[in-house]
């Protein structure tokens, strides 16, 4: 096993290159700016949809007045998601270009959104257009209508080709006439596009791209298709790079696409059977975070003899609850350590093998609601799945399976850190493999303690410093946001807080002195610091085992503060 690891490790370069793929961030960016209307259109489905579980349905008037802020919402997500991406890849393009010449983003928003009309939006009889292609089922052209866009833009903008104005001319007159040709130029490109498909299928491109990948839906929805995806959500993570940055991007389109035709077919009172959803990867397959670990931190306070293990547990148990797995994954570690390769890999997987049994063999309706991430994974279950009885019935055998997978691992790593504490020898190896590819070192000292913090010699911050906490999506980003906010209150120290996600940090980068990078996304360092040293910010990069005592211990993330602003 450990040579399978081993040569798996090889391999990191080529995946990391992947997962800061300037076209897959700008994916999940989009996504990420897109979300309030995905959640908020989730509240409406909720209230239509949940009674029926106990019998209640309502009228077709009252039915059609709820889903009326639906379908202005998440029906048009498409012309959303055209806009948000183009503005997320335009970003990434003006790092490399110079700050004096750079593409304006509302610009490519505008272009992306006509573009994506011209080729997703079908005439209606009486006038207006149609949208069955802009929601969910219309993302792919988003993608296709953003890139180009961008890559328009990025063509004339670094050659210079433009409308000069007069230096006398006002500043945002002269940026109208800059951005006239390289607009002009993208949006008749996708409407030629446009024209070229219909004239050859028929169809608009959004419906000949959704007929055309039909199949590749279906394949995804089979076994061995959610056998490979959610397979390797855990495999990435386990070597030590974000699996989501490289995974969801790809799987984007169909997750809301079947979602959305999961309560099409609920609303049409026949069986929502689609697998594949937002709901399956948060609350099936990552119950708990990553390798399904929900029940881990209890197993590890529970069912472990060691006194290190039963601490890891005490400590992980409310942040993996909601869904932040960070201080089980690199405390106990469970990440490239042999002994959990099997249940971290396997986990996942099975959850959804009996997701997929519960929805094809005993008839129960898959997700037609997204909620939030950080939803607690039961409660997320049944929430999206509208209160059905077998959704209960799902989340308690999934509980029972997980833990029953992890449990012999489990009982082998307790004995090692038994004998550890016997001996008082430890090995030093996987420390250090952890330490290489997760910046975790002395994690396991650090968790130990279970919260303990040490006496740190109080540094006064006389200045006012706002400080911007960023991780993956705002959940692990908030653990040390809070704690920094709490600790400034008590030490009365002029420190002010904030957590958010990279990607939509780039609007509110100038309000902040110091951006401190969590460790699931430290290895975007280098690209964030062409940004903040434009800015005169000061960057940080943290490592999982000192994130984690950051977290705990206000003074010593004050003192943190400190460090980084003297250097």
């Amino acid at each position: 096993m450990k040579g399978l690891i081993a040569q798996i490790e090889k391999g990191k370069p080529f995946f990391e290159k992947i997962s800061r793929n300037i076209y897959l961030r700008a994916i999940r960016d989009g996504f990420i700016a897109g979300m309030p209307v995905i959640l908020f259109s989730s509240i409406f489905i909720l209230i239509a949809y949940v009674p029926n579980a106990w019998g209640f349905k309502w009228s077709a008037d009252i039915e059609t007045l709820l889903m009326t802020p639906y379908n202005y919402s998440m029906g048009i997500l498409g012309l959303f998601v055209a806009g948000t991406t183009a503005k997320a890849l335009t970003d990434s393009m003006n790092r490399s270009l110079p700050s004096t010449n750079q593409i304006n983003f509302i610009s490519t928003m505008l272009a992306a959104i006509v573009g994506f009309l011209l080729m997703a939006a079908n005439p209606a009889k009486d006038g207006g257009f149609l949208t069955g292609f802009m929601g969910t089922k219309g993302l792919l052209t988003a993608f296709i209508a953003a890139f180009i866009t961008v890559n328009v833009y990025k063509v004339c903008v670094k050659n210079n080709v433009t409308i000069r104005m007069p230096e006398e001319v006002p500043p945002n007159i002269s940026q109208v006439f800059k951005d006239l040709i390289p607009f002009t130029a993208s949006v008749v490109l996708l409407y030629a596009i446009e024209l070229l498909v219909h004239n050859a299928l028929g169809v608009n491109v959004a419906e000949s791209i959704g007929t055309l990948l039909a199949p590749l839906f279906q394949a995804a929805d089979g076994y061995g298709g959610i056998t490979i995806i959610f397979g390797a959500f855990a495999f990435f993570w386990f070597v030590g790079i974000h699996g989501p940055s490289i995974v969801e991007p790809a799987i984007a389109a169909i997750t809301y696409a079947n979602a959305e035709t999961n309560l099409q077919l609920l609303q049409a009172g026949e069986h929502a059977d689609k697998i594949l959803t937002s709901g399956t990867q948060m609350f099936i397959v990552t119950m708990g975070g990553t390798g399904a670990t929900l029940v881990v931190p209890f197993m590890f306070m529970w069912l472990t003899k060691s006194k290190r293990n039963k601490a890891i547990g005490r400590a992980s148990v409310v942040p993996t609850f909601f869904g932040v797995n960070e201080p089980i994954l690199f405390g106990a570690p469970l990440v490239l350590n042999p002994i959990f390769f099997i249940p971290f890999i396997l986990t996942p997987i099975v959850n959804v093998w009996i997701f997929k049994f519960f929805i094809e063999t005993l008839g129960m309706n898959s997700f037609t609601a997204n909620l939030p991430w950080v939803t607690p994974a039961p409660l997320g279950l049944v929430l999206g799945t509208n209160f059905q009885v077998l959704s209960f019935i799902l989340a308690a055998v999934l509980i029972v399976v997980d833990v029953a997978i992890y449990y012999p691992f489990l009982k082998v790593y307790d004995e090692q850190m038994l004998e550890e504490e016997r001996t008082g020898k430890s090995s030093d190896e996987l420390k250090e493999k952890v330490a290489a590819n997760f910046n975790t070192a002395k994690a396991d000292a650090i968790l130990e303690k279970a919260g303990a913090t040490e006496t740190v010699e109080s540094k006064e911050i006389t200045e006012q410093t706002n400080v911007l906490v960023l991780c993956a999506g705002g959940g692990t980003s908030g653990l040390l946001a809070n704690a920094l906010t709490k600790a400034a209150k008590e030490y009365g120290a002029p420190v002010t807080a904030a957590a958010g996600s990279y990607g939509g940090h780039r609007e509110i980068l100038p309000q902040y002195q110091l951006v401190i990078l969590a460790p699931q996304v430290a290895s975007n360092y280098e690209d964030l610091k062409v940004e903040t040293d434009k800015l005169g910010i000061k960057l940080a990069k943290t490592e999982g085992a000192q994130y984690i005592k950051l977290t705990r211990d206000g003074q010593g993330a004050l003192d943190f503060v400190k460090q980084q602003m003297e250097n």
